[in-house]
């Protein structure tokens, strides 16, 4: 379990990081932007912090392919069955998808 973060979306950041936008090319490639924190991965379940809430990524021979958090960019290069969004989000309140996990 990996986590990479950037502390700070202040000044001197991309003007992107506000803008989320998922493009999946052939079922082989995501290019995320609006990415805040990667929470853990491997290569079946990617757990990304977006702009727009917790996303999770599943598929089969997963790998990152390029990671610029100050840019707020991920690619990820494998099979992608399916993406999808926690609607509460990584917020801490008892609902998010760790409070599940994580009983």
């Amino acid at each position: 379990m990996n986590v990479y973060e950037k502390e700070s979306f202040g000044r001197g950041t991309s003007h992107l990081l506000g803008h989320h936008q998922v493009t999946v090319k052939d079922r082989k490639l995501m290019e995320i932007t609006g990415v805040k924190k990667l929470h853990s991965f491997d290569s079946e379940l990617f757990v990304i912090e977006t702009t727009m809430g917790v996303m999770t990524v599943r598929g089969v021979d997963l790998e990152m392919k390029n990671l610029e958090l100050d840019k707020g960019e991920l690619s990820i290069m494998g099979y992608i069955e399916n993406h999808e969004y926690e609607d509460s989000g990584f917020d801490g309140g008892g609902k998010g998808l760790f409070s599940k996990l994580f009983k």
